[in-house]
């Protein structure tokens, strides 16, 4: 299947409000198809609970973990619509999960938009000079694949759950809009915080 255009996704995420990363999966799943594309995303819940994302999260939670060597921990904040769901429990896993992730990870930000200009620009300059001897009409294609894997490395909503056998390879951010889809409300990871020990 060939690469899926940005301007698809775009289109998808503009019609369904689902997340960028569920949206190119679901265009994925579906070569490329944008309508049956929609359908997925509503089956999946992904567009209804897209709706919501505008909503305030006033509720939540703050989570923690320190590793067993008392030399690394994570602090996060997560953000829901009411008190009720920030004291389901699987809100708090959530919450729990994404803590024990950013100090196993260290994610450098929450979503894309969090990104310094400074390391995203760094990471482009070295995405074009690896890129430079390739073929012209590839160049571009290469240089945003490249810049593109170093977001899913980097990008905490980008990122597959360090545990990969509890959340079967999905990413922070399919397994918050899976959350989302079942609690029926906007569920917003605010902040977060590594600390090491000399660090």
């Amino acid at each position: 299947m060939s690469a899926i255009a940005a301007k698809d996704v775009k289109e998808l995420r503009d019609r369904t409000g689902a997340g960028m990363m569920a949206c190119r999966d679901a265009l994925a799943e579906t070569d490329g198809d944008l309508e049956k594309a929609v359908e997925l995303l509503r089956v999946k819940g992904e567009a209804s609970a897209a709706k919501r994302a505008g909503a305030e999260t006033a509720e939540g939670a703050v989570q923690s973990y320190i590793h067993a060597n008392n030399k690394i921990g994570a602090l996060v904040e997560v953000n829901c619509q009411t008190d009720f769901v920030a004291r389901n429990e699987k809100f708090v896993e959530f919450a729990r999960d994404v803590a024990l992730h950013v100090a196993a990870a260290a994610p450098l930000a929450i979503s894309e938009d969090d990104v310094p200009a400074e390391d995203r620009e760094r990471e482009q300059r070295i995405a074009l000079e690896f890129a430079a001897d390739k073929p012209e009409n590839v160049r571009e294609r290469i240089v945003q694949g490249r810049v593109d894997k170093w977001l899913d490395e980097v990008v905490l909503l980008r990122q597959k759950h360090v545990n990969e056998a509890k959340y079967d390879g999905q990413t922070i951010e399919q397994i918050r809009q899976a959350l989302i889809a079942e609690t029926r409300e906007n569920i917003v990871i605010k902040r977060i915080a590594l600390f090491r020990v000399g660090g």
